[in-house]
């Protein structure tokens, strides 16, 4: 396994970061949720517009997307009429300058065209700025089949946010003055609640946007790339990037770069990058292994979202050996009153209130039954867990019963 080296602030390893893209087109990331990938993100867009030697007027260098761009589209729905539904942009937001002179309609279209099967059409309006007016897009409505002002699914929504800054950076790629200055392109997780086949689809046409980043010229024909970090806690997704970036293509020049497994062995402080190479898929045993440590009796601390992290463990495990569902593990334990109490207990566990958007500490009765679960499912299943994990990690003992 390769070295791990730990970054005690996010400043820190965003300079890390930025370093690696002297010397490599692309820098591939996969953590899980709760990592802090988001806030890494944001800290280097930041980074990228601080007044420096480098930099003196603070002209920021990254485009950027992720779960805040989302939220620049907000929907507004007319619930008492039912009439108007349409998806509100902020007309404050930067991401939107120029997008009139941008002519980003077409773009978009057959970027949606082939993930989805819905129409658009931006409405803009006048906006002041300085001593002038500007043109900027106000909503966005959907129509389908002939049908107008549909309200579109959440990940159709997000598939079409999506689409908008694939259009956008196209335009940067081109050279478009309103993107001039922007050296940086930080990409994280764009596939939310998009189903595997999208998923794929959206992956390989990033790459191919990618690509055409890391080779890009400027007018006068001298090489000037855009460098890219890609982050994502989707493994299929960071499956499919990472082999199409690897796969050669006759006539195209080889994309260099890099791939690591972003991690916080404790939850919170440091963050530690591992560089992963062909195995970027050791962070289940990873979450595992926060997990006994989140169950120690006496230093960890137990919070329901935990539930879902053990539920995920278990399901990749039971795929892994070719089998649907997580009843696959639980049918290796010898007790079936266990089998069936540890069933029902991770099927409502996992779900509803015991979400991670409001973490909750665990009552005493479930954080017992937390611990039976987890300590059966390593005794009845061997990991090799990674180097962040100290090597006198052991099994959790079984806690007696409440």
């Amino acid at each position: 396994m390769s070295a791990i080296r730990t970054y005690q602030s996010l400043g820190k390893l965003v300079t890390r970061l930025r370093d690696d893209l002297n010397d490599a087109d692309l820098v591939l990331l996969y953590a899980y949720n709760r990592t802090g990938k988001t806030r890494l993100s944001m800290e280097f867009k930041d980074a990228g517009k601080r007044k420096t030697r480098k930099n003196p007027t603070g002209t920021p260098d990254t485009l950027y997307f992720n779960a805040f761009t989302e939220d620049l589209f907000v929907w507004e729905n007319d619930l008492e009429g039912d009439s108007v539904r349409r998806l509100q942009l902020n007309e404050k937001s930067s991401f939107f300058n120029a997008m009139t002179e941008l002519a980003l309609d077409e773009t978009i279209a057959q970027y949606l065209s082939r993930y989805a099967d819905f129409d658009f059409d931006f409405t803009y309006k006048e906006v002041p700025q300085g001593k002038e007016t500007v043109s900027k897009p106000d909503f966005v409505s959907f129509e389908k089949d002939g049908v107008p002002n549909i309200k579109v699914s959440r990940g159709e929504q997000n598939i079409f946010i999506w689409c908008v800054f694939m259009a956008i950076c196209e335009r940067m790629l081109d050279g478009h003055d309103s993107y001039q200055g922007k050296k940086y392109l930080y990409i994280d997780d764009p596939i939310s609640s998009l189903d595997d086949n999208n998923a794929i689809s959206v992956a390989c046409d990033l790459v191919k946007l990618l690509r055409r980043a890391a080779t890009r010229n400027d007018g006068t024909g001298a090489p000037a790339p855009i460098k890219v970090i890609f982050s994502s806690h989707h493994a299929l997704f960071f499956n499919v990037m990472c082999n199409e970036v690897g796969r050669r293509i006759e006539g195209e020049g080889k994309v260099t770069h890099k791939r690591y497994f972003l991690h916080r062995p404790n939850g919170e402080g440091a963050y530690t990058l591992q560089a992963t190479e062909d195995t970027p898929f050791f962070h289940h045993v990873a979450t595992l292994a926060e997990l006994q440590r989140a169950a120690d009796p006496i230093k960890g601390k137990l919070y329901t979202f935990h539930f879902n992290a053990l539920r995920s463990v278990m399901e990749k495990t039971a795929s892994f050996f070719g089998h649907p569902s997580m009843a696959f593990c639980l049918k290796a334990l010898d007790n079936e009153e266990d089998r069936a109490l540890f069933n029902r207990a991770l099927n409502l566990l996992s779900h509803g209130a015991y979400a991670i958007n409001e973490p909750t500490e665990m009552g005493e009765d479930n954080k017992a039954l937390f611990r039976r679960i987890l300590s059966e499912f390593i005794k009845r299943f061997e990991f090799a867990l990674p180097g962040i994990i100290p090597a006198h990690a052991k099994a959790l003992a079984p806690a007696p019963a409440p």
